[in-house]
C-alpha cells in the first residue's frame, strides 16, 4: 500500500506570508517520511466542502513546481485538473515541464471538472457535462500523441492542433502516468480502461462501493482488451490524525480495508497537515505498518 497526502487548504495560522515556508516544510517532511506522492487540488477558489470560497487557494501547477524544488522522491500531481481549464496541448506541456524539473515525478491527474462557480467567476467557459466528457477524451488522445513523440496534426471535434511538438519530452518512461478521477460507471471508468494508467475513486463510500466500482472497471477493461492489472488503483479519503480526530490504529485499519477492496495507493486529504506532527506519525507508525499490504 502506497500513501500520499493531499493538501486541501492553505488557511494556516501563519497567514498569507507564511504559506511559503509552511508549504515547504510540509513538502520536505512528507517526502522524508516516505510518502509515495504529494497532491494538491486543481481549483482556483476554495471548495465549499473544505472551507469558505474566499479562503486562500494556490494555482495547482505552480504549487507542484514549488514542491518539486523542495522534495526528491515523492511523485507529484493534481487531484484532478478539470479538462476545461486548459487547452490540452498547453496542459501536456505544463505537466511535461513539471516532470522534467522534478526528475520524472509528475502525474497527469485529469477529469471532466465540475466547479461551475469558479469557472464562471474567472471567465472560463463551462460546457455541458456531455461536452466536457467529449473534451476529456480528446485531451487524453492529445496527451498520448504528444508524449509518443509523434509530431503531427490532431483533429478532434473540440480541439485542433496543427503541430504536436513537445520538446523536451518528459523524463518519465514511457510517459507521465495519466490518472483519471471520478466514479462514473458509463463514461469515466470506460475512459480509464481505454486511456489511463491510474484511476482515482472516492473512499468515502466504503469498501463495498470501491469493490463495485473496480468490478465495473474490470468489465470495461475486458471490453476494450486492456489488462486490468496495468491500471494503478487509487482512492481519495480524509484523515484528521490527532487527539480530536482519528487514531493511528484507525488509520491503519482504513488502509487495510481499502487494500482488501483492491486499492493500491491511498491518498488522504489532511485538514491538519500544517501542524506537521501528523506527517511524523505517518513516518514512524503508519507507513511502516501498511508497507506490506
Amino acid at each position: 500500500m502506497r500513501l500520499g497526502p493531499q493538501i486541501p487548504r492553505f488557511t494556516w495560522p501563519e497567514g498569507t506570508a507564511g504559506i511559503d515556508p509552511k508549504f515547504a516544510e510540509i513538502g520536505r517532511t512528507a517526502d522524508e517520511a516516505g510518502f509515495a506522492s504529494l497532491w494538491v487540488m486543481d481549483h482556483f477558489f476554495e471548495i465549499e466542502v473544505v472551507g469558505d470560497v474566499e479562503e486562500p487557494m494556490l494555482e495547482g501547477y505552480n504549487a507542484l513546481s514549488f514542491l518539486a524544488a523542495v522534495t526528491q522522491r515523492a511523485k507529484l500531481g493534481t487531484l484532478v485538473t478539470g479538462v476545461h481549464y486548459r487547452y490540452p496541448g498547453l496542459l501536456v506541456k505544463t505537466v511535461t515541464t513539471l516532470d522534467v524539473l522534478s526528475g520524472g515525478r509528475a502525474y497527469l491527474g485529469i477529469g471532466a471538472g465540475w466547479n461551475e462557480r469558479e469557472s464562471r467567476g474567472l471567465g472560463v467557459p463551462f460546457p455541458s457535462t456531455r461536452e466536457r466528457f467529449e473534451r476529456l477524451e480528446e485531451a487524453l488522445q492529445v496527451a498520448d500523441q504528444m508524449w509518443s513523440g509523434e509530431v503531427g496534426s490532431y483533429e478532434g471535434e473540440h480541439y485542433r492542433l496543427a503541430e504536436t511538438l513537445n520538446s523536451p519530452q518528459a523524463l518519465s518512461e514511457p510517459q507521465p502516468p495519466v490518472m483519471i478521477g471520478g466514479m462514473g460507471e458509463k463514461r469515466t471508468l470506460r475512459l480509464v480502461a481505454q486511456y489511463a494508467d491510474a484511476c482515482n475513486l472516492f473512499a468515502y463510500g466504503g469498501s463495498g462501493l470501491i469493490r463495485h466500482k473496480l468490478d465495473v472497471l474490470r468489465g470495461h477493461c475486458e471490453d476494450v482488451g486492456r489488462d486490468y492489472e496495468e491500471i494503478e488503483r487509487t482512492a481519495l479519503g480524509t484523515v484528521n490524525l490527532g487527539d480530536e480526530g482519528m487514531s493511528t490504529e484507525e488509520v491503519i485499519g482504513l488502509c487495510q480495508e481499502m487494500s482488501e477492496a483492491g486499492i493500491q495507493h491511498l491518498i488522504f486529504n489532511m485538514p491538519n497537515v500544517h501542524e506537521v506532527k501528523p506527517l511524523v506519525t505517518f513516518r514512524e507508525e503508519i507507513i511502516p505498518a501498511v508497507a506490506g499490504l
